[in-house]
């Protein structure tokens, strides 16, 4: 099918905002819906791109250009975007389709997104699943049995597996916002998360329940044409109620996982027997190893850990997990957490709050067992967090191996009246240009004076001046650190 059909739709009520005829001819081969300010590496060419323009700000041509510019480069066929979050479909997105000839189409509040997705595909397979005498397309055996299994508590490997068993040997998975596959069919191969969604293709519907953008699932089957539209969306709603089931159990696991860390947080000396009654309940064997982990989210965090793999186990609370580390295994833990973390990145810069200060960041203690073991693995990771830096978002410990990264976890306030009160007095001119100038050349009055263009005899005085007012003594290592890190933090 064409995006011109969609037009012709009268039930949708679509309005082309921008769109050259020949563009409009253009094979539909798919349809993704996302609110990712760059949802390149998710699209493939020849999709239908739906969004809620949750990413964008009002009058933000950058953003508007950013996204576009993305579809231009993956290919897609046509954006159809939704009017109902900001009432119509801005100005700025119109003009970035124009620009990168991208045909641009208005969704109007009335219509959902799961109409247009089934517009297409029932368009690609005809409308046999919504004959009058059917009213449902998964097989009443089928329907019962998944009813059962849901019962039961079964997993999603199960679920899955049954519900895509009569559609033959059919790829399919079940993938989180970053790409991790929480299940997947016989017939599917395994894909590595980084790759799950960059060149996706086919047909992908998303689950709902979700509370955060971190744990949004995806149900996925890379050939549009292995099974009709009706049947995969059944099957997403049955994993929606799997979610609901889900999402008791993720709540209290949450609040054993926090009541972990407020024993950890406690103050005074911490009760062995405290503290190893709240990591069973957390479920975490006792004696450890363990690492404590803290994060600007908790809900970033638990997925994360997720990439971990089926056999780790771990407690997260709001901001901080515990996580036992199994002796035998060689899993570089801050290492794995590092390589994940821009697929966090992502999720989280297409939440509607999301912006500067909502940039995430975690951080590693070391391993440790035992009470204060564990208190101060907690410490160190609440202190690697405040270190962490856009430039490195995941620190463990064991990276703050410089003065400067140490001053990083510093609190920026306390940095600031330390460094004040040290060389307030300097002023912010040429004497504590010369103080930086002289400690960052070894002291050597030859060197700072050819650096800054001074005769010698010019460099003792002012440096005299800085021992003077600041009251120490530049031949001391300890009065030259005192300096050295007061520059540092401010």
């Amino acid at each position: 099918m064409h995006v011109l059909d969609l037009l012709r739709s009268d039930n949708l009520g679509l309005t082309l905002l921008w769109g050259d005829e020949d563009l409009l001819g253009h094979e539909v081969n798919g349809v993704t819906a996302t609110d990712l300010e760059d949802p390149g590496r998710f699209l493939g060419p020849g999709e239908l791109v739906l969004s809620g323009l949750v990413w964008w700000a009002a009058g933000d041509r950058a953003k508007a250009d950013r996204f576009v510019s993305a579809l231009a480069a993956a290919g897609a066929s046509a954006l159809l975007a939704g009017e109902e979050t900001h009432g119509k479909v801005p100005d700025e997105l119109v003009e970035a389709c124009r620009a990168h000839r991208v045909p641009l189409v208005a969704v109007p509040a009335r219509t959902s997104f799961r109409a247009v997705t089934e517009a297409v595909y029932l368009r690609q397979w005809g409308d046999l699943s919504r004959r009058p005498t059917r009213l449902f397309a998964l097989p009443e055996n089928v329907r019962a049995e998944l009813s059962r299994l849901l019962e039961g508590g079964a997993g999603p490997a199960e679920l899955l597996d049954r519900a895509c068993a009569h559609l033959g040997p059919l790829a399919c998975y079940l993938l989180t916002a970053t790409g991790r596959t929480v299940a997947r069919t016989p017939s599917a191969p395994a894909v590595p998360a980084q790759r799950a969604g960059s060149a996706r293709g086919g047909v992908s519907l998303r689950v709902e329940a979700e509370s955060s953008p971190y744990d949004a699932w995806h149900l996925h089957v890379p050939d549009a044409d292995a099974a009709p539209p009706r049947v995969l969306h059944e099957i997403a709603e049955v994993f929606a109620q799997y979610r609901d089931g889900q999402a008791r159990r993720v709540a209290a696991a949450r609040a054993a996982g926090q009541q972990l860390i407020g024993v950890l947080s406690g103050a005074g000396p911490a009760d062995p027997g405290v503290l190893e009654e709240a990591l069973g309940a957390a479920g975490l064997p006792a004696g450890g190893p363990y690492r404590v982990l803290a994060a600007t989210s908790g809900d970033a965090l638990a997925e994360a850990l997720g990439h971990l793999g089926d056999a780790a186990r771990y407690a997260v609370g709001d901001s901080a997990a515990v996580l036992y580390e199994d002796p035998d295994a060689e899993t570089d833990v801050t290492g794995l957490l590092r390589s994940v973390w821009p697929l966090l990145q992502a999720c989280g810069a297409s939440a509607p709050d999301a912006g500067p200060d909502t940039a995430l960041r975690l951080g590693a203690g070391s391993a440790a067992s035992g009470a204060e073991g564990l208190r101060a693995s907690l410490s160190q990771a609440r202190f690697a967090l405040t270190a962490a830096d856009p430039e490195v978002p995941v620190r463990g410990v064991e990276q703050l191996d410089t003065l400067a990264e140490l001053l990083a976890g510093v609190p920026r306030e306390v940095r600031t009246v330390f460094g004040t009160r040290t060389l307030g007095a300097l002023g912010e001119g040429m004497l504590r240009e010369t103080l930086e100038v002289f400690l960052a050349h070894n002291c050597s009055w030859t060197r700072t004076a050819e650096a800054l263009h001074l005769h010698v005899n010019t460099v003792h005085y002012r440096i005299e001046r800085v021992e003077t007012l600041t009251g120490r003594d530049l031949s001391r290592l300890d009065h030259k650190l005192d300096l050295y890190a007061a520059l540092r933090c401010l």
